[in-house]
């Protein structure tokens, strides 16, 4: 496992690699949570997660501005080998440039398809947690995002 930065994350991940069988998993939870909810309560669970499960990670970035964005992010990629990411530290914004989404690579090369809710998951929890960090997130075609700070 690729080390991360100390401090980067809230929570300590100590596996050697990603599960093959949790993207799967998530997969398929996606598309349950999609199908019982409907697309707008897939999107309230997806904020009400940002706003509750990432509340650490939302006071780091707080606390640390965009260092603390571009930290994480490094960090959480780090940790889930077999993605291509680069993480741009930018004196306004930091930018995810996504080549190789992990998951979606996993997905497809065993005959999978990708669910609504697992290609949407990325930019509807980012776009949460963003918004309880006081950050500003846009996302663009190709998967890049820029979380900015929002203006005081």
């Amino acid at each position: 496992m690729a080390n991360s930065i100390p401090g980067s994350l809230p929570y300590t991940d100590t596996k050697p690699v990603g599960s093959a069988d949790f993207y799967f998993a998530i997969n398929s939870t996606f598309r349950f949570i999609l199908h019982r909810l409907g697309r707008d309560g897939w999107i309230r669970y997806l904020t009400d997660l940002g706003t509750g499960y990432y509340a650490p990670v939302n006071t780091q970035r707080q606390q640390g501005g965009l260092s603390a964005v571009a930290g994480y992010w490094r960090a959480i990629f780090a940790a889930e080998p077999g993605g291509e990411v680069e993480v741009k530290e930018l004196s306004d914004r930091v930018e995810l440039h996504v080549k190789v989404c992990r998951l979606i690579k996993h997905l497809r090369a065993r005959g999978r398809a990708c669910g609504w809710g697992t290609a949407t998951f990325p930019c509807n929890l980012r776009t949460a947690t963003c918004r309880a960090a006081a950050i500003r997130c846009s996302a663009r075609a190709r998967g890049a995002s820029s979380p900015r700070r929002s203006p005081a």
